[in-house]
């Protein structure tokens, strides 16, 4: 198991036995990490960042959708559903970064690029974005496990 990932339980099960000081400490379940997948390498960033006592969100950047679809009976008793599903475009900036944090008063963007997932590598749009970030005086990191991004954090936040 990596350093990162077994301090970030560590911290989950801490914040967890201060919110709930009544509840058994041999009872609190302990919190389960992975970042195998975009989805878990987000959410161990993110609350790395938050249990640190900084800010950071999740983008949603894929736009909604809209069900235009309606569905009824006919006589014979049959469901029919008539209509379609639209897509309705996000009004985000293209290439956004996937988490947007803000630590000791630093605009940070974070890029999540996961092994696991079929685009592993930076798109035109994101590079753009990147550039953009970094010539504003953001910073931007590109992150593909946690333990880089811990190792990361230690390198560059703590000397902030």
């Amino acid at each position: 198991m990596v350093k990162g990932i077994n301090l970030l339980k560590d911290m989950a099960l801490a914040n967890l036995k201060e919110r709930y000081p009544s509840f058994p400490h041999h009872a609190i379940p302990i919190p389960k990490y992975a970042d195998r997948s975009a989805n878990g390498l987000t959410k161990c960033v993110i609350d790395f960042i938050n249990f640190k006592g900084y800010q950071a969100e999740r983008v949603n950047s894929m736009g909604r959708q809209k069900d235009n679809r309606t569905t009824s009976k006919d006589i014979f008793g049959n469901t029919r559903v008539i209509g379609s599903v639209q897509w309705i475009k996000s009004t985000s900036t293209n290439g956004t970064a996937d988490i947007s944090a803000t630590i000791k008063g630093r605009s940070i963007k974070i890029e999540v690029k996961c092994k696991a997932t079929k685009d592993y590598k930076q798109s035109e749009n994101q590079k753009k974005y990147q550039m953009k970030v970094e010539q504003a005086g953001g910073i931007y990191i590109l992150v593909r496990n946690f333990q880089s991004f811990y190792d990361w954090y230690n390198l560059i936040i703590e000397k902030l």
